[in-house]
C-alpha cells in the first residue's frame, strides 16, 4: 500500500500555566518544522472563548505561517459561517493567496445554531440552523462499537444535545461572539465563493458582483464533514474535495465518506478526493506517548461538560491523579479509543488501517500535548516513520521547479496550472486536488462537536 501525504491541523492548544500568546508562537514554530519535514498542508481551526484553545483567527495565522514557510500549503480548517460570511472568508484567504500563490486552502464551516427552546432529540449530525422545526422522533440508539479491518469505529458518545445547560452555553457564546448572521442553504454559501472565483456571481436579483482579490484566486475550496449529511452531499454534488473528520466524529467516519462518494459528480474535480483527519501523538516508546497523552481525556471531558469549553491542557501528572466515574469515561470513550497514541510503528499501523478502510487520499493529523516540544517531536517521529521526504530547500539542495505530484484531475481534464512571477520555492508541489476552488467545510455536527469535543473545525 502506497503512503499518502500527511498534513497537520492545529488547534493551538494552550497548556496549563502557559498563555495564548506563547501558544501561538509555539504553533508557528511547529509549522516551520513541518515545512522542513515534508508535510503537505498546515491548517488552523477556528475556536472562540476557550481557555484551552488559541486558534481564533485562522486566516491571520495562515497568513503568518505562509510568510514563515516555503513549501506548506496553509489554510483554515475551518472558518465558521455563523461568524464570517462566505464573501469575507474568501476575500481573507484570497488576499493571502495573492502573495503566496499555489499555497492557500480556503476553509469554511457550515454554521450551527442551537435551538432556542427544547425540542425532541434529532440527528445531532445534521442539527437545524434556524428556528426550531416541528418535533421529530427521538434518534435511534447509537450503533455499537466495531472494528473494521483494523480500524476502530466507536459508538456515538452519550451526549444530550437537547440539554438546556448546553444549549444556553452555545447561545451565550453566540451572543458574545456576535454570531448573528443567518446562513443561506449550504450549497448556496459555497456557490458564492465559486461564483466570485469564476467572476460569474450574481445575487438573487440578478445583479452581478465582483471581488477583486477573489476573482481568479487559486485559493482552494475544501469541505469538512462529520456525518453523511448535507456537507458531505453538497461536497460531492459540487465535485469538491472532502475532509472527513474521524478526529471529531469517529463513529460516523464510514458514513461520511460513503455519502460523499455516492453524491460525487464531476465539478471542481473530475474524481473524488478524500482527506481523513486523526488525533495522533507519537513518542519514542509507547510508555512515553501514553504519559504525554494522559491529559487528553480530561480535556475532552471539559469541553463536553464544562460551561466554559476547553480548559487549559492539564499537566500529565495532574491528569494521572484524577479520579473518574463510569459516566465520565463513557462520555469521552469515542475520542480516547480512536486517538492514535504510541511508538512510531504503532501509530503508523493505525494510520495505515485508517487509510485502508476509508480509502483516504491524504491524512490530516492533529496533535495535542502539554509540552509543545512533545508536539514537535511527534511530528518529527511520524514524518520519519511514514517516509516523508524533506523538501529540497530544507535538505540543503538547490531549489528549482517544484516536484511533480499525482493529483486528481479537474473538471477540465487536467490539474489547474499556476502562472506566477513568484520565485520557484514559493510554488510548492501540489499534492491533492489541484484547482482553484477548494474550501474547508464542517457540517452542523462538526460545529457542535467543536464546542463539545474541542477539535475539528471551530468553536
Amino acid at each position: 500500500m502506497s503512503r499518502v501525504p500527511l498534513s497537520i491541523l492545529d488547534l493551538a492548544p494552550v497548556s496549563s500555566g502557559s498563555t495564548g500568546a506563547q501558544t501561538l508562537r509555539d504553533s508557528v514554530a511547529l509549522a516551520e518544522r513541518a515545512d522542513a519535514l515534508g508535510y503537505t498542508r498546515y491548517w488552523f481551526a477556528e475556536h472562540h472563548l476557550s481557555a484551552g484553545v488559541a486558534s481564533s483567527s485562522p486566516a491571520v495565522l495562515a497568513a503568518l505561517v505562509a510568510g514563515r514557510t516555503q513549501h506548506l500549503r496553509v489554510g483554515t480548517g475551518a472558518v465558521l459561517l455563523s461568524t464570517t460570511s462566505p464573501l469575507v472568508a474568501a476575500e481573507q484567504l484570497a488576499t493571502v493567496a495573492a502573495l503566496h500563490p499555489g499555497r492557500v486552502d480556503l476553509g469554511v464551516g457550515r454554521a450551527f445554531t442551537p435551538l432556542t427552546k427544547p425540542a425532541a432529540a434529532s440527528d445531532a449530525a445534521e442539527a437545524p440552523e434556524s428556528a426550531a422545526p416541528p418535533a421529530r422522533p427521538a434518534r435511534k440508539p447509537a450503533a455499537p462499537a466495531r472494528d473494521v479491518d483494523g480500524l476502530h469505529v466507536p459508538s456515538a458518545p452519550p451526549i444530550d444535545y437537547t440539554d438546556s445547560a448546553l444549549r444556553e452555553r452555545l447561545l451565550g457564546q453566540q451572543r458574545v461572539v456576535s454570531a448573528n448572521r443567518q446562513p443561506a442553504p449550504f450549497r448556496d454559501e459555497l456557490e458564492v465563493v465559486l461564483g466570485l472565483q469564476a467572476g460569474t456571481y450574481t445575487d438573487a436579483d440578478g445583479v452581478p458582483h465582483v471581488s477583486a482579490p477573489v476573482e481568479g484566486t487559486d485559493a482552494e475550496l475544501w469541505v469538512l464533514a462529520s456525518s453523511g449529511g448535507e456537507s458531505a452531499d453538497v461536497a460531492g454534488a459540487l465535485g469538491l474535495p472532502l475532509v472527513a473528520n474521524y478526529h471529531v466524529s469517529p463513529a460516523t467516519i464510514l458514513e461520511t465518506v460513503a455519502s460523499y462518494r455516492a453524491a460525487f459528480v464531476p465539478g471542481v474535480l473530475d474524481e473524488p478526493y478524500v482527506v481523513v483527519s486523526a488525533d495522533v501523538l507519537v513518542a519514542e516508546t509507547e510508555a512515553q506517548a501514553e504519559l504525554a497523552g494522559a491529559p487528553f481525556a480530561e480535556w475532552v471531558l471539559s469541553i463536553r461538560t464544562g460551561l466554559a469549553g476547553a480548559i487549559a491542557y492539564p499537566r500529565p501528572e495532574d491528569a494521572l491523579a484524577r479520579e473518574w466515574t463510569d459516566a465520565e469515561r463513557a462520555l469521552v470513550l469515542d475520542r480516547t479509543a480512536t486517538r492514535f497514541v504510541g511508538s512510531p510503528e504503532q501509530v503508523v499501523a493505525r494510520l495505515e488501517a485508517l487509510q485502508r478502510v476509508t480509502g483516504a487520499d491524504e491524512i490530516l493529523t492533529t496533535t495535542i500535548a502539554f509540552d509543545p516540544a512533545d508536539r514537535v517531536r511527534s511530528a518529527e517521529l511520524l514524518a520519519q516513520a511514514w517516509g516523508l521526504e524533506a523538501p529540497a530547500a530544507a535538505a540543503g539542495a538547490a531549489v528549482s521547479e517544484p516536484a511533480a505530484t499525482s493529483t486528481p484531475a479537474t473538471a477540465g481534464g487536467a490539474a489547474a496550472a499556476h502562472d506566477t512571477d513568484e520565485p520557484a520555492h514559493d510554488e510548492p508541489a501540489r499534492t491533492g486536488p489541484a484547482h482553484a476552488e477548494d474550501v474547508s467545510v464542517s457540517d452542523a455536527f462538526g460545529q457542535v462537536a467543536t464546542h463539545l469535543v474541542g477539535s475539528g473545525a471551530h468553536s
